[in-house]
């Protein structure tokens, strides 16, 4: 039986092949406290209720220590106690002669019909969340700018009022917007997590019909020859096999889907594992790589 490293390092390389732009991280934009998905531009906005605020906290670096000191101490000593000596090993059989094949998991993504149908479906639904954010923004600097146009005319309390008010609105919009992003970046691991179970049974097929005993992302390799890469065969075959995927419904909480008992979960994958044993499966493509 072939073996390869870790699930989590494959799922982390069919990540890296779709756009940047698919599952945008929920983060605050400048210092306006609104949330803003890092894929959609959007206007600069003072914060509604910014001189009410209070300030955040400010982060005290930790004291540098003085470098003179540094370099005139001395490195501490400390005890090394008696380790046994290592026995000799026995001979044992060598290893198989190596038989290498090379893919390029980017490569597979990009053919997948699976893929494609996640980037499309979870690509508009961003799309819609990023364009419902940009209206809410609208409306909230319109609110901004009638309290301070009609200013002159509120007492002091009434402005607190209104500005406390526009506050709570802005407050509510994030956390919503925050979990609508949520959903959606947990629909795309649903998702994706089951191209990269299906990835990797079928780059174990393929490779054990030519007798390939090893595996490298053709990221790895400098050199190899065109009957070693099985990209194009892998992609072929995956899309025999899973030419789509279940994608929870827009409306739908994948946590809130799994706590149902509708459909499996991690923990029943892993009680699987546990019985059966390690899953084999491919090593990550190298850091920086798509």
């Amino acid at each position: 039986m072939m073996r390869f490293s870790s699930k989590a390092a494959l799922l982390g390389a069919v990540c890296l092949s779709f756009s940047a732009a698919l599952i945008p991280a929920a983060q605050a934009e400048g210092g306006n406290g609104w949330f803003v998905p890092k894929s959609q531009p959007a206007a600069q906005a003072p914060h509604p209720a910014a001189h009410n605020a209070a300030p955040a906290p400010v982060a005290l670096p930790a004291p540098a220590a003085d470098s003179q000191e540094a370099a005139d101490q001395a490195p501490p000593v400390l005890p090394l106690p008696p380790i046994p000596n290592a026995p000799e090993i026995a001979k044992e059989a060598p290893p198989p002669a190596t038989t290498i094949g090379v893919i390029s998991v980017s490569g597979v993504m990009r053919q997948s019909s699976a893929a494609m149908q996640v980037e499309r479906v979870l690509g508009g639904r961003r799309d819609a969340l990023a364009q419902d954010l940009q209206r809410e923004q609208a409306g909230w600097r319109d609110e901004q700018q009638t309290l301070q146009a009609q200013a002159k005319s509120l007492t002091s309390d009434q402005i607190q009022t209104r500005e406390r008010s526009l506050q709570a609105k802005v407050m509510k919009a994030q956390r919503d917007f925050r979990n609508r992003n949520r959903i959606i970046q947990e629909a795309a691991q649903v998702s994706l997590g089951q191209i990269e179970r299906e990835l990797v049974q079928v780059i174990q097929k393929v490779a054990s019909a030519h007798g390939m005993n090893l595996v490298l992302h053709s990221e790895q390799v400098a050199l190899h020859v065109d009957g070693q890469d099985i990209t194009n065969e892998v992609a072929v075959n995956l899309n025999k096999v899973l030419p789509s995927v279940f994608i929870p419904e827009a409306n739908v909480d994948p946590e809130e889907l799994a706590k149902s008992g509708k459909m499996p979960t991690t923990a029943d994958a892993d009680q699987q594992m546990a019985a059966s044993g390690p899953t084999p499966v491919v090593p990550s493509a190298p850091a920086g790589k798509k």
